[in-house]
C-alpha cells in the first residue's frame, strides 16, 4: 500500500542523522585540513566540503547543503571561503565564522608564498609543468563533478532544468555576466513560486498549524471553564447539604422540647 505524502517527510525526518554542535577549535581544524588537501579551490572544493559537513560531522542536512551553497555562490568572494563562514556562524555565530575562515584560508596563504618562492627558482622546469598540468586537468574533473552533484540534488523539474541550461548559454556563448543571470533567476523562480501556487501550499501547513493551536487552546479554555463550574456546582451541593442537616437539627431539637414540655 503507497504511503501518503505527509509520512514520506516524515519517515525521512526520522531516517536523517541528529545534527551535532562543533567547536571552534574543530571549526578551525577540519576547514585548516580541507584547504590543506583539497588541490584547486573554489568550485573544486565542494564535493569534499559536502563529505566533511554533512556525511563525516553532520554539521548540516543534505538538503540545506544546497542553500549553503547557491547563498555562498551569489555573493562576492570565492565559494570556499563563504561556505566556511556560512558553516561556521550556523555553529558557533561569530566566533565559528572566523574560526573557519582562518582555518580555510590559512594553508593557502602559507602554501601560495612557498610555492611563488620556489617557482621563482624553477619555475620553468618541464617537470614542475608537467605537474602543474596535471593538478589543473584534476581540478577541471573535480569541478565538473560538483556541477554533476549539485544539478543531481536541485534539477528536479522542467523550470529548474530551463533555468540550469539557459544561465549555461548566456554565460558561455553571450558572455552575460553571471551576477545579472543569478539576479534574473531569482526573480524568475519567484514568479514561479507565485503561478504554480506552492507559496500558497507552503502558507497552507502554518495556518493550520495556527488552527489547530487556536482549537486546542479553545478546547482547553472550555475544559477549565467546564471544570470551574462543576467545582462551583458540587460546592453548591455541599452547602445545601449541611444547609439541610442544620435544619433538620434545628427540627430535631423543637420536637424534643415540646415532647418535654407535654411529660410535664
Amino acid at each position: 500500500m503507497g504511503k501518503s505524502e505527509t509520512e514520506k517527510p516524515m519517515e525521512q525526518a526520522a531516517a536523517a542523522p541528529e545534527l551535532r554542535d562543533a567547536s571552534c577549535l574543530a571549526l578551525f581544524w577540519e576547514f585548516f585540513k580541507l584547504g590543506l588537501m583539497t588541490i584547486g579551490g573554489g568550485m573544486a572544493m565542494i564535493p569534499q566540503m559536502q563529505s566533511l559537513m554533512v556525511e563525516k560531522n553532520h554539521w548540516v542536512r543534505a538538503e540545506d547543503i544546497i542553500d549553503c551553497i547557491a547563498v555562498s555562490q551569489s555573493l562576492p568572494g570565492v565559494i570556499a571561503i563563504n561556505m566556511a563562514t556560512y558553516v561556521g556562524f550556523q555553529k558557533k555565530k561569530w566566533r565559528g565564522a572566523v574560526s573557519a575562515t582562518i582555518g580555510v584560508l590559512l594553508p593557502s596563504l602559507i602554501i601560495i608564498i612557498a610555492v611563488t618562492e620556489l617557482l621563482n627558482g624553477i619555475g620553468g622546469n618541464p617537470y614542475v609543468q608537467g605537474a602543474l598540468s596535471g593538478i589543473k586537468a584534476a581540478a577541471a574533473g573535480l569541478i565538473g563533478w560538483s556541477a554533476y552533484t549539485i544539478a543531481r540534488s536541485v534539477v528536479k523539474n522542467w523550470f529548474a532544468a530551463a533555468l540550469a541550461v539557459a544561465g549555461f548559454v548566456l554565460i558561455v556563448f553571450f558572455n552575460v555576466d553571471a551576477v545579472w543571470v543569478i539576479l534574473g533567476s531569482i526573480v524568475l523562480g519567484l514568479i514561479y513560486y507565485q503561478l504554480t501556487g506552492r507559496g500558497k501550499k507552503a502558507a497552507a501547513p502554518a495556518q493550520s498549524a495556527a488552527g489547530t493551536a487556536e482549537t486546542v487552546e479553545t478546547a482547553d479554555t472550555a475544559d477549565t471553564a467546564g471544570t470551574a463550574d462543576t467545582a462551583g456546582t458540587d460546592e453548591t451541593s455541599v452547602q445545601n447539604a449541611v444547609r439541610a442537616a442544620g435544619e433538620d437539627a434545628a427540627g430535631a431539637d423543637a420536637s424534643a422540647g415540646q415532647v418535654g414540655k407535654e411529660e410535664e
